[in-house]
């Protein structure tokens, strides 16, 4: 497997300096670079163009599950990877890693993501029940700990329960049988329910500390504006619908496909 076997998928809104910033047109070797453009009105397709990437460009902004689903349908690869415009690949060597890793564990696969400086991000994930987030959002009650939702520090590879949709991927196929992103999330939430889903159907998800990218994480909801909460809050009124028994730990763990996930959870894979 080399980088020629991925496509990775990146979604831009607005996105210009950013990818000047964060992209070069030599990072990711033989790999393909796609990018799906919501309608930016910026140089957002002039710069992906300029470095390299193919450009879809899209009439209307209908979010980052829709635009992820433009991009996988354009996928030829065996291997696809959906890489924010903020993430940095230092080499495409991490690519036949991260494909390993996915073929060996038939796994949705994603990098350990970095801060500027080299420290670990918190990008795998637990089960996101309500009580998990609030007590990672800093809501402390006798019942919650914070270290149970974010991990970071693993040896090897780990089961996670969903990994930020800033950097995951896995094979084209196994994306396309789980009806790729759920576009009723305009934002926020869908890399949750990818997860999850993935499981459901058998996949694990995996986070190779092997390969490390740079992410700046510019997460809007860690500030009060009312655009990102309000999609914050609408995506996880979906999500809660659609995943239930997640409001209660307890039903969750009765359910056959999350105690499965429970029981792998943070454990290295053998």
């Amino acid at each position: 497997m080399t980088a020629a076997d991925w496509t990775l998928v990146t979604v831009t809104y607005n996105s210009g300096s950013t990818l000047r910033r964060c992209w070069t047109d030599s990072q990711i070797g033989d790999a393909r670079w796609l990018v799906v453009d919501n309608a930016s009105e910026d140089d957002s397709i002039a710069v992906a163009q300029s470095l390299g990437a193919e450009v879809i460009a899209r009439p209307t902004n209908d979010g980052f599950g829709v635009a992820n689903n433009a991009g996988l349908a354009a996928v030829r690869t065996p291997w696809v990877m959906f890489v924010n415009p903020d993430v940095t690949i230092p080499s495409p060597a991490g690519l036949d890693l991260l494909a390993r890793t996915a073929r060996a564990h038939d796994a949705l696969v994603a990098p350990q993501l970095l801060n500027s400086d080299g420290s670990e991000q918190f990008n795998g994930r637990g089960l996101p029940t309500p009580l998990a987030k609030l007590a990672h959002r800093g809501v402390r009650a006798p019942w919650t700990d914070p270290g149970a939702y974010a991990r970071a520090g693993f040896d090897g590879p780990t089961y996670v329960a969903w990994a930020i949709g800033a950097a995951v991927g896995g094979s084209t196929q196994v994306l396309r049988e789980l009806g790729g992103w759920d576009e009723r999330y305009f934002i926020y939430y869908e890399d949750h329910d990818l997860g999850l889903r993935s499981w459901a159907a058998g996949h694990p998800v995996v986070l190779d500390p092997s390969v490390g990218w740079l992410h700046e994480w510019q997460r809007a909801t860690t500030r009060f504006r009312i655009s990102p909460w309000r999609h914050e809050l609408r995506s996880a009124w979906v999500f809660y619908r659609a995943h239930p028994r997640l409001l209660s730990l307890g039903r969750a763990r009765r359910d056959p496909a999350l105690r499965i996930l429970d029981e792998r959870l943070w454990r290295s894979v053998p």
